[in-house]
């Protein structure tokens, strides 16, 4: 079978990519009559920013020769268990996590995300309304975006919340600021409403000066949801980010969020049946063959929504 798989690099391209993803034919893997493995005929894989990130060699524990990619789509063609059977010819989706069933606090044992290393997966029916595309695009992002709003920032409804999202309000947002320009905190001042002229919680994947400023706004007892500090990858240091002494003193929480457990997955997956909601899809591209393509546009940042790649 075909797969992307990454490789050691010595130096960085012109891209700014230090390491190659190289589409290779690899052994199916054999199912194991011990476990409750599956076989799954892929069609179509999303991309992350943590793919760019882990060919930039900016993320930690990096597994060179992994297939590289934690979003999938497929139909389930063999099973290493009679009674498992039944779940041949299923279309599923991929939880890309291992590691965390179910506590809401953090993993119950060591944690570990399909794209670097041989985890086990787990998979779950796709809801009858998503495509292919639009499943394939829905697990880590999906997960994330589900434990950072409800698991970490606790979003109830009537409540003012600052996604990083751009084309937001062609989504429904009712305003959004530019977080790159100076003035970006009085303007979304300005757009909050007179009866609740505060942010309840704050949903971000940026980090750095964008927290500090962003508690000038929340009331007290708001909320910051950070699931990234991409404002500081690429830099000498570490990315960090400022929690100040007047925020603690309106306390204010400031709290991590990474992927989600098992039971937010299952959570998340029927939250998106049951709203109907569907992934936005920033383009379509037909083979693993493509991959360089999808790369380039995500280190450009240009691009809105998923990118998937459908497999023949």
């Amino acid at each position: 079978m075909k797969a992307l798989i990454l490789r050691k690099g010595d130096e960085k391209e012109n891209n700014n990519f230090k390491h190659p993803a190289v589409v290779s034919e690899i052994p199916l893997p054999a199912l194991n009559p011990d476990n409750d493995d599956v076989l799954i005929r892929l069609q179509a894989a999303a991309f992350n920013h943590r793919d760019v990130w882990i060919r930039k060699d900016a993320y930690l524990g990096l597994q060179f020769n992994s297939v590289l990619g934690s979003d999938g789509v497929g139909i389930v063609e063999k099973t290493s268990r009679d009674e498992s059977s039944h779940l041949v010819g299923q279309q599923v989706i991929i939880n890309p996590g291992s590691g965390w069933e179910k506590d809401p606090k953090g993993p119950e044992t060591e944690f570990g995300i399909l794209g670097l290393l041989p985890l086990p997966a787990e998979i779950f029916p796709v809801p009858d309304h998503l495509s292919v595309a639009e499943a394939a695009a829905l697990p880590l992002a999906g997960l994330t975006a589900f434990r950072a709003t409800f698991t970490k920032a606790n979003v109830q409804p009537g409540e003012n919340m600052s996604p990083k999202l751009k084309k937001a309000i062609e989504l429904g947002a009712k305003g959004g600021v530019n977080y790159k320009e100076d003035d970006w905190p009085k303007k979304l001042k300005a757009l909050l409403p007179n009866d609740r002229p505060f942010l309840d919680s704050v949903i971000d994947s940026a980090g750095g000066e964008i927290v500090s400023q962003t508690t000038k706004l929340l009331r007290p007892g708001g909320i910051i949801a950070c699931y990234g500090m991409t404002s500081s990858y690429g830099k000498a240091s570490y990315p960090s980010t400022t929690f100040t002494v007047p925020a603690m003193m309106d306390n204010i929480e400031l709290k991590g969020s990474t992927m989600g457990s098992r039971d937010e997955f299952k959570r998340m997956v029927n939250f998106v049946k049951e709203k109907k909601i569907k992934p936005v899809i920033g383009g379509i591209w037909h083979g693993l063959e493509n991959a360089p393509e999808v790369f380039e546009i995500m280190n450009k940042g240009k691009q809105f929504g998923k990118l998937v790649i459908e497999i023949n």
